[in-house]
């Protein structure tokens, strides 16, 4: 396993900046990092739920504070744009820009439901709609365990 606090500093920042912007209503770590099979050669996937994200879509000057150097790509995946983002030290950061309601839980959207169950750990969530997202999915599950966790402000997995 990849060591964990090549990650934490910058979910920390990540976390830290969100809670400053109103706009944010969300933020978790999904894919390889989240649960806890991230390679060497890894990159880190954020979603960011917005009610502005046109202002991170369109714009590079936000990713700024979070230590980026550059944009390396904007690629639409359906309700989500991604938005991979290269940090000091050449981490990549794929963040994932959404409406709120890409955490819809009735219906959850399949591509949505995909990306939870896959393994999601939540860094902020002021309105609980990734928590609730979460409990959805695994009520759909039928019971079976889905790996989601939820972060401190440190970035540390507290559990579910």
């Amino acid at each position: 396993m990849v060591e964990r606090t090549r990650i934490e500093q910058p979910l920390g920042v990540v976390t830290d900046w969100a809670r400053q912007r109103p706009d944010i209503r969300g933020v978790a770590l999904v894919g390889s990092w989240a649960r806890d099979t991230a390679r060497p050669d890894s990159d880190v996937d954020l979603v960011m739920l917005t009610t502005r994200p046109d202002h991170y879509t369109a714009r590079a000057d936000w990713a700024i504070p979070l230590g980026a150097t550059q944009i390396v790509r904007t690629q639409p995946w359906g309700p989500l744009t991604e938005r991979r983002l290269l940090l000091d030290g050449g981490l990549e950061v794929e963040v994932g820009v959404a409406q709120p309601t890409w955490a819809a839980t009735n219906p959850v959207d399949a591509g949505t439901r995909r990306v939870v169950t896959d393994g999601m750990r939540i860094l902020y969530d002021p309105d609980q709609r990734l928590a609730a997202l979460a409990n959805a999915c695994q009520s759909a599950a039928q019971g079976l365990p889905i790996r989601w966790r939820r972060g401190d402000r440190s970035g540390r997995s507290r559990g579910p």
